[in-house]
């Protein structure tokens, strides 16, 4: 067994070494001791409270005995109802502790026992099963993101390149400028699909524009999101062309370096990743003198240890550099201060595989995949809970929402009927019945006070109690909000007590000032969020 020394010495070196160093503790002695902490400290020249402080935030990083042995069972807002409850309440004896969603919604629940996932309705079904590919695709026009996904083997270097895989990069090195690149990138009009919807050729184009060495690529697989599962999905089957993507942009960029952030919750997901990184650094594909040029490129899986706010890109750069992860202010924006305060794209993983196929097919293949002239492309929700077929969907812009719920996933269950939809996860809102006549993009969602975000779509049936599901919702919120901000950090709680008691009008006025002085002053998204979910509570209430 390796030595505290020499646990350190091997990360030491490496970029963004803590959260490296924090779990290869974490998995060798199951938790981190205080001994142990005291060494990484003066190891790495961190302060020692600085470093508990930041160790402490995480979910997952156990302090104490069984530590990562014990189960964390998933009661999110889809699981909870599925069974996770009375699954966590019989594992209690093994020591078990509740995790907000992890990102199985499609197969729950999830119940992650070291390095491993079982899911399963109870105690007696819980087994380890591969991620669920999506459901056969049932538009008229063609997907982007999984049009090979389904191929068999694609997660292998072999099974990617039979599906064209790298003809992309090689066709963009050989024949392409960075700038022009870019400029596909910019006609395709791919924005950001991680929530923010920032547009992808901007955002290159400024990082390629700005001063400042190594420049650096940053893939956000951190989704956190409650309902959110799509990220998963690209990264098991296809982790190349996220591999691919990345390379893309670096060459875009004129990024030296990369990492992957990938979420704590998807440790199958690790191994997939890592093992893709050796065979694409086998034949060339990233690394030094990619293809056999001057062009290098490294990339660096970097896991979370179970932080929501993480997902904000300014949380997810302070992550990776050591540092507590709170939100970063801005102005300055990555793209000129961002991993080490030097130029940084930040990229969703489902945004790095569309750039792969633009490339490959073109700016007008992919904005004509749309059925909406004014929008571009496609998008992967990810549909859950209270419905006949759950999985990943990727739609055509301007689909009919009722067309996804009813026609694709098959509509409420048996003898049920659909209440409400969340949306964007839960950042969006709840959405009722009587709203359902709108397209899948973002105007038809911001009509009407919600916002699709990055498409996690849950469904509750006419069982269930919204008000309890938003007091869940808004309790994920309060125990999620980094702090940093008084309006969310104070807003997030007072929230969920006022749902924990009968509505009043007093109570419901009070609600919306809250609600209001959150959405104007709260330092990132989750604080102008949340309120999401009691605005939208208090419209279905009426």
């Amino acid at each position: 067994m390796p030595t505290n020394a020499e646990l350190i010495a091997e990360w030491s070196d490496a970029p963004a070494p803590l959260l490296s160093v924090l779990h290869a503790f974490h998995d060798r002695d199951g938790f981190i001791s205080e001994n142990s902490l005291r060494d990484i400290a003066v190891e790495l020249r961190i302060p020692l409270a600085e470093l508990f402080g930041t160790v402490t935030f995480y979910h997952h990083f156990a302090r104490e005995e069984p530590g990562q042995a014990a189960p964390r069972v998933c009661t999110g807002p889809v699981c909870r109802l599925q069974g996770g409850l009375e699954i966590f309440d019989e594992l209690k004896s093994e020591g078990a502790t509740e995790m907000p969603c992890a990102g199985r919604c499609d197969d729950c629940v999830p119940v992650l026992k070291g390095h491993q996932v079982f899911t399963g309705k109870d105690v007696h079904t819980l087994s380890v099963q591969p991620t669920p590919l999506p459901p056969p695709y049932l538009g008229d026009s063609e997907e982007c993101i999984f049009a090979d996904i389904r191929e068999p083997s694609r997660n292998t270097l072999e099974g990617y390149k039979c599906t064209g895989g790298y003809d992309a990069l090689k066709h963009a090195m050989t024949s392409l400028s960075s700038e022009e690149v870019i400029q596909i990138i910019k006609r395709s009009q791919l924005a950001g699909r991680g929530g923010a919807g920032f547009p992808t050729g901007m955002k290159w184009e400024s990082v390629l524009n700005a001063s400042g060495d190594p420049k650096t690529i940053v893939c956000n697989a951190d989704e956190g999101e409650p309902g959110c599962f799509k990220d998963r999905v690209i990264l098991d089957y296809a982790p190349h062309s996220i591999i691919e993507g990345m390379t893309l942009a670096a060459y875009a960029t004129g990024a030296t370096r990369g990492f992957i952030y990938l979420r704590y919750e998807y440790p199958e997901t690790y191994k997939i990743l890592d093992n893709a990184i050796i065979e694409a650094e086998a034949e060339g594909l990233i690394g030094d003198n990619i293809l056999g040029t001057e062009f290098t490129f490294h990339i660096y899986i970097r896991r979370g240890a179970g932080a929501y706010v993480c997902g904000e890109e300014g949380s997810l750069l302070n992550s990776l550099e050591g540092k507590h992860p709170f939100p970063r202010n801005r102005p300055p924006y990555p793209v000129t201060h961002g991993f080490e305060n030097l130029p940084t794209a930040v990229n969703n993983v489902e945004t790095l595989a569309a750039t792969v196929q633009i490339i490959r097919h073109g700016a007008d293949w992919y904005k004509n995949l749309s059925y909406d002239k004014n929008l571009a492309g496609t998008k992967i929700i990810s549909l859950s809970g209270d419905i006949q077929r759950p999985g990943n969907y990727e739609v055509p812009f301007g689909l009919p929402l009722k067309t996804l719920l009813y026609d694709w996933a098959g509509g409420a269950l048996d003898g049920r009927s659909i209440q409400a939809i969340t949306t964007a996860g839960l950042s969006g809102g709840f959405i009722g019945e009587t709203d359902f006549d709108i397209t899948i993009d973002e105007p038809s969602f911001q009509k009407i006070g919600a916002m699709l975000g990055a498409a996690g779509i849950m469904v509750f049936d006419d069982t269930r109690d919204m008000v309890d599901v938003a007091r869940n919702a808004m309790g994920f919120f309060a125990e999620e909000s980094c702090g940093k901000c008084f309006p969310c950090r104070i807003g997030t709680h007072r929230l969920t007590e006022l749902l924990s008691e009968p509505l009043t009008q007093e109570s419901r006025d009070l609600i919306v000032e809250i609600g209001s002085v959150m959405k104007a002053t709260s330092a990132c998204g989750l604080g102008t969020a949340a309120p999401n979910i009691t605005d939208s509570l208090l419209k279905l209430c009426l």
